[in-house]
């Protein structure tokens, strides 16, 4: 079986479309700029770039060098000019993760609020990677309840559901119970599994690494699941909200990703043709004409 070689084809393929001029290559200590077959960079001008053997990039692009360092991906992204999702492509055609992004972005792009514009007839929220809400519609606080009585440490959804009141978890969110159907036990333990997730992106985050140490120490429940190692996506759930108003709401979670900023839009939506539907509408009709929510980031 021959397997492909990904990250031979992204280095030869973004070394050809680098202009030499581009690259910053100083003619005076680089191999003659004239007579050449391609536009982009010769293999031996990516190699003095990236302080390579010539050999060596010539290995990697045929596949016959297929475990490079860190270090080495890392020259060969820079030396190529590569922004940052390409140069986190090279990475994992490296089998290797890439580096740290830096701080969980909390900024919400226009593209992502116009978006959320676009779902309003859905309870929409925004969270960043790290579960702090940073944005949510009429029709979630109409929903869910107002995020400003939440109580949650620093807008934090994981430090709300791991409050603790002697010993116990503490109640509901927003002044009414929102509950998964596959349990409490089942919702703490995939929404630990993606922050660990989280947590491994952005490593040099002191905020989030306060948060998970905090946690660990104050919650019995969250370092016994933070110390089991299990990591994934929170994908969706089905959640039952207790509605002061309306009554029992059975709503399916999703959630989004965006790509390039790491956020998560959370949507409730019911199935159509509904008594869940029905009391949807009905809270819809009560958002009509009221000024969109304020205090988020």
């Amino acid at each position: 079986m021959v397997t492909a070689n990904h990250f031979g084809t992204a280095l030869r393929g973004w070394r050809e479309r680098l202009s030499p001029l581009a690259s910053g290559l100083d003619p005076g200590a680089a191999p003659p700029l004239t007579g050449r077959r391609i536009p982009g960079l010769r293999r031996e001008e990516l190699a003095h770039l990236a302080g390579l053997s010539v050999d060596y990039v010539v290995r990697l692009e045929q596949g016959r060098a297929r475990t490079p360092s860190p270090q080495v991906v890392g020259a060969l992204a820079r030396a190529l000019r590569l922004d940052v999702a390409e140069r986190d492509h090279l990475f994992r055609c490296a089998h290797l993760a890439p580096p740290s992004h830096g701080d969980v972005p909390l900024r919400v792009p226009p593209r992502v609020h116009r978006l959320a514009r676009q779902l309003s007839d859905a309870p929409v929220a925004v969270f960043a990677a790290d579960w702090t809400l940073v944005s949510w519609n009429r029709m979630w606080t109409a929903a869910i309840g107002d995020p400003h009585s939440y109580g949650w440490d620093q807008g934090n959804i994981v430090a709300g559901m791991f409050r603790t009141e002697g010993g116990h978890r503490a109640g509901p969110i927003g002044g009414w119970p929102v509950r998964s159907w596959a349990g409490d036990e089942a919702e703490e333990a995939a929404l630990v599994a993606d922050l660990r997730v989280t947590a491994t992106t952005y490593p040099d985050d002191a905020r989030l690494a306060a948060l998970v140490e905090r946690l660990r120490r104050t919650s019995p429940r969250f370092a016994h699941l933070w110390s089991n190692g299990t990591a994934g996506p929170l994908t969706g759930d089905r959640k039952t909200v207790e509605h002061p108003v309306v009554g029992d709401l059975v709503l399916e979670l999703d959630v989004l990703l965006v790509p390039g900023s790491d956020l998560r839009i959370i949507t409730y939506t019911a199935d159509t043709n509904t008594d869940d539907a029905k009391k949807l509408a009905a809270l819809r009709a009560t958002c009509q004409g009221t000024p969109p929510p304020t205090g988020q980031r």
